[in-house]
């Protein structure tokens, strides 16, 4: 595919999905998030109103003092998406194959990551890992995903 033309569906593509991902995620987490998060951060002297659910009972009975325990909550994700690349992709009507659908679909959901500041990454794969493009931030890395969706030519071994 020429370089120009392969923008050219790469932007396409881009306008379509960009309504779709505002339309899940509309901004950073909106919602409250409920619970203490899983990074464990450190232990810090009791304040009065601190949750008592979150006295550290080794430490308090160490220094004869109440400690709680610090967390910190984790927001971010990294999203990798695992891509058929193998020839059933080639399926469908002449309109849309599997792959243009799949290309589509992996859109809408790398730019809806990048909405909500995410790492995004692919696995393309067949009756073996084919590429992997590691999880990284970022519009152009988003766009580049894009890119390889739609020109990614499958390695195929010769037959003996």
């Amino acid at each position: 595919m020429e370089t120009a033309d392969l923008l050219k569906k790469v932007r396409k593509i881009e306008i379509k999905t960009r309504g779709l991902s505002r339309q899940i995620f509309s901004g950073e987490y909106h919602s409250a998030f409920k619970g203490r998060g899983m990074a464990f951060s450190e232990v810090r002297e009791y304040t009065p109103g601190d949750d008592v659910r979150t006295i550290d009972w080794n430490v308090t009975a160490r220094f004869n003092s109440p400690y709680v325990k610090v967390f910190e909550e984790e927001r971010e994700l990294s999203v990798v998406m695992l891509v058929d690349v193998s020839a059933s992709g080639y399926f469908g009507t002449h309109s849309q194959y599997k792959k243009d659908l799949i290309t589509e679909l992996c859109a809408v959901v790398a730019f809806s990551a990048s909405t909500n500041n995410d790492k995004i990454g692919v696995i393309f794969f067949s009756d073996k890992i084919e590429k992997f493009i590691p999880p990284k931030k970022g519009k152009s890395h988003v766009l580049r995903i894009i890119r390889e969706l739609i020109d990614f030519k499958r390695r195929v071994k010769e037959q003996i």
